[in-house]
């Protein structure tokens, strides 16, 4: 009899592209990985055809960006707490919802393919837990699970279950759009994956020379491009000729350069180097001196390969006045909650929370203040986030103005591109995924008045 039993069972057999799925959203979910580094990475390493690495790029993305709707009907089917589950279980079903809600993937071949991922990497008992949540999803289509939100009054809760966000990411979009309309809107686009973005690095390459290679030219930056590819096969960016940065990223540095002058400019928080990229190449070409600065080590390192042999410190922005210099431009791109760029870093929006938003915003005061310490007369101070929140952007403002009188804004509109309307906040650029189809960037600008002393 045990002999028969040894000889029914089959060896897990899971297909290679949605094991290395679970694999990512693993170390994703539970070490803190970083999908947009993990996922190329792993591509690369893989023996993978087309086909099956697209699999896995939605796999993974989409799983990680819509994992709260998953969890809404998954906390419905399970006889345990869905919070108490083990994460091997929530993630692996969260991946087979992902098929059978948002692919086009028969509903069979979604669970049976998902199971036998579970079966490998979860053992027999938890991989029968998983097959009975993933059949009991497929009772009811798409439509009539979510039928239910309908009913729900609150807005709040309701597109946080029907877009995937965390409630009080909801609110804060809220809070400066003033229309339920438009915080749909920017929640629906947040889960909408965005093409790469190549910028050209002025005196280096042109937005001529990515256009010519497929690219599209971008709406409002004049030096960039979107492409429909692998921006790694490109061999200007292999050479570091250009680079990939978003178009909103890319109008941060061009805006900030076109209002500074004077002859030493500073990237305060510099990595992983995209603006400091641009801004080298553009001082470069303007006789500047320009100076990057980034606390990590290991992104101090990826700064320095872009930037062609500007010079780049390794410390702590707050202990920049150590160096004993002043600077004529200084932009202070300030660590945040990034809720401006959660379509291009899906885990982001699980990451956060408003403990986390109290202690960014402590750091960019400590960040802002140390780069006033080292402004010369005249100079401008840029202070941008990837983030639209008022406590990381508009409270910001206020309270450099209140507690330094020796600084005076200046208004951003005569900088930006004639073409790009609806995108200020105050005297503040302040970009929308929704509206201008670019990441969620915030740029003010301040003047130090000549004669107001160091």
């Amino acid at each position: 009899m045990v002999e028969a039993r040894r000889n029914t069972f089959k060896a897990p057999k899971p297909d290679a592209s949605r094991l290395l799925a679970f694999d990512l959203i693993t170390e994703v979910n539970r070490n803190e990985g970083y999908s947009n580094l993990l996922l190329p990475a792993a591509l690369n390493a893989s023996q993978l055809e087309d086909r099956d690495r697209n699999l896995v790029t939605e796999l993974v993305y989409g799983t990680l960006r819509m994992q709260g709707k998953h969890d809404w009907v998954l906390a419905q089917i399970s006889d345990r707490p869905w919070l108490e589950v083990d994460p091997g279980i929530v993630d692996v079903a969260r991946m087979g919802v992902h098929q059978i809600h948002e692919l086009r993937i028969p509903d069979h071949a979604s669970v049976s393919a998902t199971v036998e991922v579970a079966r490998k990497r979860l053992g027999e008992s938890k991989a029968s837990f998983v097959n009975a949540l993933l059949r009991s999803v497929t009772r009811k289509s798409h439509e009539e699970w979510f039928a239910p939100l309908e009913a729900i009054t609150d807005n709040v809760t309701r597109l946080s279950i029907q877009y995937s966000h965390p409630e009080w990411i909801v609110s804060a979009y809220f809070d400066l759009l003033k229309d339920w309309q438009l915080v749909e809107a920017e929640l629906r686009t947040n889960n909408i994956p965005a093409l790469p973005t190549l910028v050209s690095w002025p005196g280096y390459s042109t937005q001529e020379e990515l256009v010519a290679l497929g690219a599209e030219s971008t709406t409002y930056s004049s030096l960039g491009a979107r492409l429909k590819g692998n921006p790694g096969t490109i061999d200007l960016i292999k050479h570091r000729l250009a680079g990939v940065q978003d178009e909103g990223s890319q109008l941060v540095a061009t805006v900030f350069a076109a209002a500074s002058g004077g002859s030493k400019w500073l990237d305060m928080c510099a990595g992983p180097g995209g603006k400091a990229a641009l801004l080298s190449s553009i001082a470069k070409q303007r006789d500047i001196d320009f100076t990057a600065n980034e606390f990590s080590v290991a992104r101090a390192d990826l700064v320095k390969k872009v930037v062609h042999g500007a010079r780049v410190l390794c410390g702590d922005g707050r202990d920049i006045a150590s160096y004993g210099e002043n600077f004529d431009a200084i932009l202070v791109d300030a660590p945040c909650t990034g809720l401006g760029a959660l379509r291009r870093r899906p885990e982001v929006r699980w990451r956060r929370t408003l403990a986390d938003l109290r202690e960014l915003a402590l750091l960019q005061r400590e960040l802002i203040e140390a780069s006033i310490s080292v402004m010369n007369d005249g100079a401008i101070l840029g202070y941008a986030t990837c983030s639209p929140h008022l406590a990381e952007t508009t409270v910001q403002c206020l309270d450099i103005l209140k507690k330094h009188p020796e600084l005076e804004q200046v208004d951003v509109a005569q900088y930006l591109p004639a073409n790009l309307s609806d995108a200020t906040r105050g005297q503040s650029m302040s970009l929308w995924t929704h509206k201008h189809g670019t990441d969620a960037m915030f740029l003010a600008l301040f003047r130090k008045k000549i004669g107001s002393g160091s």
